[in-house]
């Protein structure tokens, strides 16, 4: 990593951290007694051992210059690695989580453990720990190959990375420290979310930099999809969290919004955070590294181009049918269900997009894992599209809402839809990064994959079925008129699906560590010598990605 910077760039560096270092020491003045105190106590600490890392190489011989002449691909190496280190993580308190709902006594009486601190531990982890890093990791490595065009400068992709990172550790220790907005996606303190609009910021100008330096005349379709979703989460993160803190030395702040504005804005930001940061950016991920798994051209260009605008549209106005039967105007209500059945058209698009690309290429899927994890993905994200236009019905929403299908629902799209693209893109990264003629392990990977979707089809027919008997109890009158069952009633028949629940969770936590342990080892083996390294399979503009104009 260090060995790559020249001179200046590790001054700039250096400088970077310096003014990080400071401000987390005013921080810790400011919030002696707060816990912004501690927040500040982890950025002084971080940025410090950066400036020693920094500092450690500062007078090593310059790099070559041959290195322009290779793309610059340490940060995706890096993330992918801090990606697999979350998603232990993210499964692990997960799992934990799903297990209290079975025993309320595994917080072991401690604040920091109950279920309201490490639920959104858990999201925050598996979402933004592993899902983003994922997506940056991979962003940077797509972004370069289909533009034919090396990263701008090498401080820039660190920034970002390591400062997204910053902000993943800062929101997840402030949960289990007992601090949010109180908003339905337990938002971080909103020091924390100046922080991220630096970053991401940064990210978005590194990203056009790159492209108004491409080799390549086309923006491929992936280019697209990234875009989209690091300049909307850009948007949808500054208006949401817009909050006035109580003091600069006090981690509380009250929203700029309340009451039904505070609800609407809620979920335009929740549901088109699903759309760009869980369906944009892993979409532009898909329609890369399927069809060069595949080694297959996208079968329809032309309607990847129209589902991404498509989606780009209709998802924006959505939000509104997850507060159906609410204060909200009912007209608001009927447009975001409206727009929502619509979604179904670009979704199925893509959807379609990927099963017809591997038309003619189903041995390779039989025989390749890694290649099975983005099918089944693919199939996952059709389900998914289709349950939630269902289920921004009005008449389905009165039995679904605040039931555990939504919980189901909410995982088919994150465990077979976002984990399997993100892991078989990764199995497929990394020996092309790491020059390694396969995975250290075909077999882990063939294990993963099995467990990985036993434990999803485990999980979401347990919460189908227990959100639809929820429904079902809740909407129950006796003779007299009066519900027939209690709260607890429904909760004692929630209890077996609860445990199958996390069974199925467990399953796809153990995938993790095995595809966390496959990865570790195919790194630690030694890589082939840049003269063999032409003769391993490595991606190309050429081929597969160059589909056939139309």
């Amino acid at each position: 990593m260090i060995a790559q910077l020249t001179l200046i760039e590790r001054q700039r560096a250096i400088l970077i951290s310096a003014a990080v270092a400071l401000l987390g020491f005013l921080m810790m003045l400011a919030g002696r007694d707060d816990p912004m105190g501690a927040h500040g106590a982890l950025i002084f600490v971080a940025s410090i051992l950066m400036i020693f890392r920094i500092g450690g190489s500062y007078y090593a011989p310059p790099p070559s210059d041959d290195r322009l002449r290779h793309y610059y691909d340490d940060p995706s190496k890096v993330g992918i690695v801090i990606s697999m280190m979350w998603v232990i993580v993210g499964l692990g308190v997960g799992d934990w989580v799903a297990w209290q709902l079975v025993n309320p006594d595994l917080t072991f009486g401690t604040g920091w453990s109950s279920f309201g601190r490490l639920r959104p531990v858990h999201t925050t982890s598996v979402i933004f720990g592993f899902g983003g890093n994922a997506l940056i990791a991979t962003s940077f490595y797509v972004l370069q190959r289909t533009s034919r065009a090396r990263l701008p400068d090498q401080v820039s992709p660190w920034f970002v990375l390591f400062g997204y990172n910053l902000f993943c550790l800062l929101a997840v220790t402030g949960y289990m420290m007992g601090i949010t907005q109180s908003k339905e996606y337990a938002e971080p303190e909103w020091y924390t979310d100046i922080w991220l609009v630096v970053v991401w910021v940064t990210y978005f100008i590194l990203y056009l930099r790159t492209l108004a330096r491409r080799k390549e005349p086309h923006i491929y379709v992936s280019n697209w999809y990234y875009m989209a979703f690091i300049l909307v989460v850009a948007i949808l993160h500054i208006v949401n969290n817009l909050a006035v803190p109580v003091s600069l030395g006090h981690a509380k702040s009250y929203s700029a919004f309340s009451g039904v504005q505070d609800a609407m804005t809620q979920w335009w930001y929740g549901h088109n955070a699903v759309a760009f940061f869980l369906t944009a950016g892993f979409l532009g991920m898909m329609y890369y590294f399927l069809p060069m798994r595949a080694g297959r051209p996208i079968y329809s260009y032309r309607m990847s181009i129209i589902s991404f605008w498509g989606i780009t549209f209709f998802y924006m106005w959505a939000g509104s049918h997850h507060l159906h039967y609410t204060a909200l105007p009912q007209w608001v209500q009927t447009l975001g269900m409206t727009f929502s059945l619509m979604l179904l058209i670009p979704s199925w698009a893509s959807a379609g997009n990927v099963l017809l690309t591997l038309n003619g290429a189903w041995d390779k899927v039989r025989d390749d894992a890694t290649l099975r994890f983005m099918m089944v993905a693919g199939v996952f994200y059709g389900l998914a599209t289709f349950e939630g236009s269902f289920m921004a019905i009005r008449s389905v929403n009165s039995l679904s809402h605040y039931t555990d299908w939504t919980v189901g629902h909410v995982h088919v799209g994150a465990l077979g839809w976002v984990a399997m693209i993100t892991f078989g893109s990764i199995y497929a990264c990394v020996p092309w990064l790491w020059k390694r003629e396969r995975m250290y392990s075909p077999k882990l990977v063939e294990a993963h994959f099995w467990l990985a979707l036993a434990g999803t089809v485990i999980y979401i027919f347990a919460m189908w079925n227990s959100g639809i008997i929820q429904g079902l109890m809740w909407r129950t009158y006796n003779d007299s008129g009066t519900l027939a069952y209690s709260f607890v009633d429904t909760l004692v028949a929630m209890h077996p699906y609860y445990i199958a629940r996390a069974v199925g969770g467990l399953l796809f936590l153990i995938g993790g560590c095995l595809g966390a342990y496959n990865i570790w080892k195919t790194i630690a083996v030694p890589g082939v010598t840049e003269e063999h390294a032409s003769d391993l399979p490595q991606p190309a503009l050429a081929g597969a990605l160059n589909a056939a104009a139309e």
